[in-house]
C-alpha cells in the first residue's frame, strides 16, 4: 500500500513513516477493509515505522474478527 503513495517501487518505501504517509496508510486501509480505526493522539503518534503500523493494522483486523473494535 505504502508503495501506491507517491507512485515509488516497493524495495524504495523507508522503514520510517512520517505523519503523512501515516494518516494515508491508515485512510487506504479503512477504505480497502472496510474497518473503521479509532485512533488518539497517543496510539497515532506511536507508529513511527512500518512494522508499528502492521502491529496497529493487524490488531485491527483482529479486533474485528473477534467482534470488537480497536
Amino acid at each position: 500500500m505504502l508503495a501506491a503513495f507517491g507512485q515509488r517501487a516497493v524495495d524504495t518505501v523507508p522503514e520510517d513513516l512520517d505523519s503523512l504517509e501515516l494518516t494515508w496508510l491508515v485512510a487506504e486501509f479503512e477504505q480497502r477493509y472496510g474497518l473503521q480505526l479509532d485512533l488518539d493522539d497517543d496510539r497515532f503518534g506511536a507508529v513511527r515505522t512500518v512494522d508499528d503500523a502492521t502491529g496497529l493494522l493487524r490488531e485491527a483486523v483482529l479486533a474485528d474478527r473477534a467482534g470488537a473494535r480497536p
